[in-house]
């Protein structure tokens, strides 16, 4: 597989969110399930699928369950304010996990995913083993820190300066093609953690980030704040490090297995 090639045999498949809400998810691999959420502007299959990191850790013998955040990919971009209430990711994951049955799994998310797992963990989701990928404490703690640089990108765009982190996150969001309205309601579901809710998860956690990763604040700090918290840093930054074979393989390591011939 090659950085850009994006398997033809992944279907889409749908849920229904609690709101009635129309998503998107599509698996990969036999094993123990997975489920992975992609990040902000992103989606399943180019967060997880396009730069191989689905096929290494399906190769471990995992199921892997990717949806799409609403408001991404293929899943529903109500332009309503009143489709994005506060958490209403960790909602539309609960009620995937509820519409697959799954009872025995593990959980996990880059970036705007890892937070996310972190609100389904403090909310009662007890997977075997969590994965916090590309996220600090700062991000956990403060969810809306970054919020601003968002909304500059999608209320402004085409006016930063090439090379800025506006303008790397602009050009980002075109290779997506994320819908504007949408993704900025987005911005209204994000909610704090307090880090005493932090710390009384009991999972099993990798904390993975970029080595030059500093965006969503201290990832080692993060790990140090989970009971269970495991630290793991891989080449990159943060746009960079979703790139890297590492990312998938450090995740694979994780969860152990056994390995098979690669899908």
């Amino acid at each position: 597989m090659t950085s850009t090639s994006v398997p033809a045999d992944i279907p889409v498949r749908y849920f229904q969110a609690w709101d009635g809400a129309e998503l998107a998810y599509r698996e990969m691999g036999e094993g123990r399930p997975l489920v992975l959420i992609h990040g902000y502007f992103s989606t399943a299959l180019v967060n997880w699928v396009r730069y191989g990191h689905a096929a290494v850790i399906a190769a471990h013998g995992h199921r892997l369950i990717m949806p799409d955040l609403r408001g991404h990919g293929d899943s529903a971009k109500p332009h309503a304010a009143a489709a994005y209430p506060p958490d209403v990711l960790a909602d539309d994951g609960f009620a995937l996990i509820d519409h697959l049955g799954l009872t025995d799994y593990d959980l996990g998310g880059y970036s705007l995913g890892g937070r996310t797992t972190v609100r389904m963990l403090v909310r009662g989701a007890m997977p075997g083993r969590a994965i916090v990928s590309g996220m600090g404490l700062e991000g956990i703690v403060h969810a809306g820190g970054r919020s601003d640089i968002f909304r500059r990108v999608l209320t402004q765009p085409g006016t930063f300066e090439r090379g800025s982190r506006e303008w790397m996150t602009e050009a980002f969001l075109k290779t997506s093609g994320g819908d504007p309205v949408a993704l900025l309601h987005i911005l209204a579901t994000f909610v704090d953690t307090p880090i005493e809710d932090a710390a009384a998860i009991r999972t099993p956690t990798l904390v993975l980030t970029g080595a030059d990763d500093n965006d969503n604040g201290s990832a080692e700090g993060l790990a140090a704040a989970l009971p269970n918290g495991e630290y793991v840093s891989i080449p990159g930054n943060h746009m960079s490090a979703v790139t890297k074979p590492e990312l998938g393989t450090a995740i694979a390591d994780f969860l152990g297995g056994r390995v098979t011939e690669p899908l």
